[in-house]
C-alpha cells in the first residue's frame, strides 16, 4: 500500500508547478535573459584584465634585464595571461558557432554591418 502512496503524494505535490507552467518557465526565461546580459557586460571587462596581466608581465620583462630570476616570473605572468586570452577568445567563437549553427539569434551586443547607400548589397 506504501507504494502505491508516494508517487501518488508525489504527483498530487507537483501538479501546481505544472498548472503555473507558463508564468514558472517565464520567470526561468528572464533570470537567464539576466545572467545573459551579465556575462555580456562581465566579457570585455576579464578580456581586458586578460590583456593588462600580459602587459604587466611584459613591463616586468622589460624593467628587469638584469635579473633572470623575475625575467621567468615575468615571461610565466604573460604566458598565463596570453592562455587566458586565448581561452576566452576560443569559448567565445565556439558558442557563437554553436548558436548560429542552431539558429539561436544573438540578441545583442553585436553590432550591424556598415553599408555605403547607394552601393548593392
Amino acid at each position: 500500500m506504501k507504494k502505491v502512496i508516494l508517487p501518488v503524494l508525489t504527483v498530487l505535490m507537483v501538479s501546481p508547478l505544472f498548472a503555473s507552467a507558463q508564468t514558472y518557465f517565464g520567470n526561468i526565461g528572464n533570470l537567464i535573459k539576466s545572467i545573459g546580459t551579465l556575462v555580456s557586460y562581465a566579457l570585455p571587462v576579464v578580456v581586458g584584465l586578460a590583456l593588462l596581466a600580459f602587459f604587466f608581465g611584459l613591463l616586468k620583462f622589460i624593467f628587469n634585464g638584469g635579473d633572470e630570476e623575475k625575467r621567468k616570473e615575468s615571461i610565466q605572468v604573460m604566458i598565463y595571461g596570453v592562455i587566458a586570452l586565448f581561452v576566452m577568445v576560443s569559448v567565445w567563437g565556439l558558442v557563437r558557432f554553436v548558436g548560429n549553427s542552431l539558429g539561436v539569434n544573438d540578441q545583442g551586443g553585436s553590432l550591424p554591418v556598415p553599408t555605403v547607400q547607394g552601393l548593392p548589397q
